[in-house]
């Protein structure tokens, strides 16, 4: 496939999927970039890489030094976009990196650290003599307001209430190419869970002391996707060639709250997990803006995901975080 840029289908200007069969899946060339320490070689890009790998797929990487399958953001701004079927842009500066102070530096870095990277991609992929067939983005469910009764699908309006949700509608905005030469998918994914990162990593320990349990009240929603699976959306958006506009890259068991995950975890570990975290103690640690990821959730639904035809690997959280913390 080719490099292609996201178009969000829940605003007017994102076309919705179309409904026709997957094509065979032939060898193609992909370009992977993100932003951040990680970027294409963090922990959904290393996911993502295997799996293409294995796929028969190309990959190269867009990274800050150079190296082997590798360009940098300065070659890739000075000689544009390589030859490649398909452009994939990962996440930016981690939002709940609890070592870093919720002020106007960080939110400039989290919103700098993902505007910008897209916007060099984007426009790589609007100049190339010859554009992807596919650009792939990364974003989040933060687009859609939490609530304890409202059920969201890639339909869903959101985008417009706090600092989360205007991100996520820039980020879409930013990655939007004019014209339909290049196919556009934008997924976004819920909290990721897997081996050696995302949210279990500072989670394992508590709960393997059996000092875990639910964050606050636990009655809020809790959207996650097992790390195999975002990869996995992220593959068969790239392959097959009927997908586009927005997928919601959650597992299909949308009505997953905060202490069902606690109560699955602890079950996973073998451990006792009826310990609540205060709200007070995670807005202390993240600041009041920043806990309500945490404090607050959403129901969605990946509604489209399923209608384009994607089967899910862990469609129910316990047999997820059992393979997670195997």
């Amino acid at each position: 496939m080719k490099c292609e840029m996201p178009r969000p289908v829940s605003s007017p200007t994102f076309p919705l999927a179309k409904s026709a069969r997957p094509q065979k899946t032939h060898a193609q060339k992909a370009l992977m970039g993100g932003a951040g320490k990680g970027g294409g070689s963090g922990f959904i890009g290393t996911a993502l890489t295997r799996l293409l790998k294995a796929r028969g797929h190309e990959v190269t990487l867009v990274s800050r030094q150079p190296g082997p399958a590798r360009i940098t953001w300065e070659e890739l701004s000075n000689s544009g976009l390589p030859s490649c079927d398909a452009v994939v842009n990962l996440a930016g500066e981690n939002i709940l990196n609890p070592l870093r102070r919720w002020n106007e530096a960080f939110q400039k870095e989290v919103l700098t650290s993902r505007l910008e990277t897209t916007q060099m991609l984007a426009k790589a992929i609007t100049k190339a003599p010859q554009p992807p067939q596919a650009w792939i983005l990364v974003t989040g469910v933060a687009y859609y307001q939490p609530s304890l009764t409202a059920e969201y699908d890639e339909d869903s309006p959101g985008g417009d209430f706090d600092f989360f949700s205007n991100l996520v509608t820039k980020w879409e905005a930013t990655a939007r190419l004019p014209g339909e030469s290049t196919r556009q998918v934008v997924v976004r994914s819920g909290v990721v869970l897997g081996h050696g990162g995302g949210a279990i990593g500072h989670m394992l320990l508590p709960f393997r002391l059996g000092l875990g349990g639910p964050i606050g009240s636990g009655h809020q929603f809790f959207p996650w996707i097992h790390i195999r699976d975002l990869a996995g959306i992220l593959t068969h958006a790239l392959e097959a060639n009927h997908v586009q506009g927005v997928l919601n890259g959650v597992a299909p068991a949308f009505t997953t709250t905060n202490a069902d995950f606690a109560q699955a975890l602890g079950a996973a570990l073998g451990r006792p997990a009826f310990i609540p975290v205060p709200s007070t103690v995670v807005q202390a640690v993240f600041g009041r803006e920043r806990a309500t990821m945490l404090l607050e959730g959403q129901k969605v639904v990946p509604r489209r995901t399923l209608a384009t035809g994607y089967q899910y690997s862990f469609p129910e959280l316990g047999a997820a975080l059992k393979e997670v913390v195997a």
